[in-house]
């Protein structure tokens, strides 16, 4: 099938989101057991952790770990945020700056000003939005930020979506006081996710048993195998170990000289896309195929533009001295190998 569709489905009883284009599966959010990325807690700050620059924080969901902060005392209530899936054994990782995020708006209780996305050029419609934003956010201490979706969108849905975040950001701050870990909203499952994330025109089919019709389990079933076949034959090995990911880009039976330079190009158009279904995150390892050096910098900006319309936040580190290639990737999605089919 040409073209974009959403598919909305389940998965082993787990809400579920899929995003194809022209037949390929491109996206995939599946709710998890823990606890949603963007939940807001009212915590209790317990212990801080000497050498790591950060607290534990008790919520109601069991510890969770906030990081750079200062001026907090064990016992004192703060509001916290859910900002990823934790490691096995691990707490949960939490931020202090707080953003309600929906489709066309996101506020930042703790960073004043009215933004428009910087990818909207049109100067008439940049004042447009700002004429809106002024008048929804008068009076109030809080900041804004248009999405780029807003390029497109009716004025009324734009002002109907910050009143809603405005609004639910003002009923968090007054839940600030209080005794006791209490969770305050539960965050977007994947079908509100689907809505918020996927803004571009695109046909939708939210039937029961979706997922069969249009082969979404099937990609998600090949998803299992660690090997990702690449055009000319070449192939990338994708395994999440305990310590970090490992990505082995091979050329197979190709043995010409440029056959490592094709590979390293098409591993890493790829690469986001992989760990993007496959829900992986943390440190990642890429050893890639065999190359010059001189072709170094043409694969790390084949890699920059790949990561760069990503949708998780990745951090591409460099080079080792064996010349394998090093990632930090945000876990903000429930890992693959954790779902049932």
């Amino acid at each position: 099938m040409k073209g974009r569709l959403i598919v909305l489905d389940e998965l082993n009883g787990r809400e579920a989101a899929a995003l194809m284009v022209d037949g390929r599966l491109e996206d995939l959010f599946i709710d998890s057991d823990g606890p949603r990325t963007g939940a807001i807690y009212r915590g209790v700050v317990d212990r801080p952790i000497k050498g790591q620059g950060g607290v534990f924080v008790r919520t109601p969901d069991g510890m969770a770990f906030l990081r750079q902060v200062s001026g907090l005392r064990p016992g004192q209530t703060v509001l916290v945020q859910v900002t990823g899936h934790p490691e096995p054994g691990k707490a949960l990782p939490v931020t202090a700056k707080l953003l309600f995020k929906s489709r066309y708006a996101i506020v930042t209780p703790d960073a004043p000003g009215l933004n428009v996305s910087r990818s909207i050029r049109d100067d008439d419609r940049r004042d447009a939005l700002l004429a809106i934003a002024h008048a929804e956010m008068d009076g109030s201490d809080m900041g804004l930020i248009l999405r780029s979706c807003c390029a497109e969108a009716s004025d009324d849905d734009i002002a109907e979506d910050i009143r809603a975040m405005h609004d639910l950001a003002q009923a968090v701050a007054e839940d600030r006081e209080g005794s006791d870990p209490e969770k305050l909203t539960e965050g977007d499952g994947p079908h509100i996710l689907a809505w918020r994330e996927w803004t571009e025109p695109a046909d939708l089919d939210t039937s029961g048993g979706s997922f069969g019709v249009h082969g979404v389990l099937d990609q998600i079933e090949t998803l299992r195998d660690p090997e990702c076949p690449m055009p000319g034959g070449a192939s990338m090995i994708v395994e999440p170990t305990r310590a970090f990911v490992a990505v082995d880009v091979n050329t197979r039976g190709d043995m010409s000289p440029a056959a490592g330079f094709k590979a390293n190009l098409a591993a890493a158009k790829d690469l986001p896309r992989q760990l993007r279904l496959r829900g992986l995150g943390g440190p990642i390892v890429m050893d890639p195929a065999p190359m010059p050096k001189k072709d170094r910098r043409q694969f790390e900006t084949a890699l920059r533009a790949a990561f760069r319309s990503d949708v998780v936040e990745t951090a591409l580190v460099g080079w080792t001295p064996m010349g394998h290639f090093e990632l930090q990737r945000k876990r903000d999605r429930v890992s693959l190998s954790e779902v049932k089919i």
